[in-house]
């Protein structure tokens, strides 16, 4: 397997610049997730997520709080992106994703972010929420692949993605980071505002998977720089579903795909308004949570 990061190839050919076309001409009538608003976000109308022609960033830098393969032993370069095409009462950055705090930002400063990045030493350029703002991250990486840009992209989204939108990111994207949040309709509706979520995200995460296959880490640095890792946040009184989640997981992808089973829910945003969700986790929570993922036969499992 190359560790060269798949873009370079799309740069090369000229595809990678055909891509960033392609993906800015849906902003005219935006359909880039499952809400398919159809706002002319090319004149700055706003749909659900509140984002127009240009991307908001929230913050950059070295984090060290991912997990290992994605932090490696120099840090990632996330990118924090505001709005999000997802409204959960619970959300622990619900003030970028939700109340909009950031700097607008034109695709030359994005590109400059993305090689700054790689300039300190992070493993690669990992976008957060990035499933809104896809046509201005292309726009930015063709850009900074002319520059120099070398390093893997992450995707990290919340699941709830458009699988047009994904073949435009087949050959661009290294690493998937999705989140598999619900496996009820009616919970995800409930509790993040967004209709048939179970139904897309399974059909986003398999195209993920075809993509990019099992996550593959390089030995000397401990990063990761091709595939997929799904992270699960385990909520009170299981209204994630989370049984069924990783049944899903072992059957329709590989029982050797990365999951990491997360512990940290807290209540925030509204969840005081919404019991269960106004409570952390218990132990025996957690602990039955990773015994579903052990009896469904998964088998690179991380708590972290």
């Amino acid at each position: 397997m190359e560790k060269r990061p798949s873009y370079l190839k799309l740069l090369e050919t000229g595809e990678l610049e055909k891509r960033a076309e392609q993906a800015h001409s849906i902003l005219a009538s935006c359909t880039l997730c499952p809400h398919a608003c159809k706002v002319n976000r090319l004149d700055d109308e706003r749909g659900l997520c509140k984002i127009g022609k240009n991307s908001l960033v929230a913050s950059f830098g070295a984090h060290f709080g991912e997990e290992p393969p994605i932090t490696g032993e120099n840090g990632s370069g996330t990118v924090f992106f505001s709005g999000c095409n997802m409204r959960c009462l619970f959300c622990q950055n619900f003030e970028i994703n939700q109340g909009l705090e950031g700097q607008e930002v034109e695709r030359e400063y994005l590109a400059f972010i993305f090689l700054s990045l790689q300039g300190g030493g992070c493993h690669n350029v990992n976008l957060v929420t990035p499933t809104h703002v896809v046509p201005q991250v292309i726009d930015a990486l063709f850009l900074a692949a002319r520059e120099g840009l070398r390093i893997p992209i992450v995707y990290n989204c919340g699941g709830y993605e458009s699988f047009e939108t994904l073949k435009l990111l087949n050959g661009i994207v290294d690493i998937y980071m999705p989140d598999m949040k619900y496996s009820n309709n009616q919970k995800a509706l409930r509790y993040s505002r967004v209709k048939r979520y179970w139904d897309f995200c399974k059909l986003a995460v398999k195209e993920m998977y075809r993509q990019v296959g099992n996550l593959k880490v390089d030995e000397k640095t401990g990063a990761a720089y091709r595939g997929l890792l799904i992270r699960h946040l385990v909520l009170p009184e299981d209204l994630s579903g989370t049984r069924q989640v990783f049944r899903f997981i072992a059957s329709e992808l590989s029982i050797d795909t990365v999951v990491n089973i997360m512990d940290q829910y807290r209540p925030c945003g509204m969840a005081s308004k919404y019991p269960p969700l106004d409570r952390l986790i218990t132990v025996e929570e957690f602990a039955r949570a990773v015994n579903w993922a052990e009896e469904a036969g998964l088998r690179n499992l991380l708590t972290f």
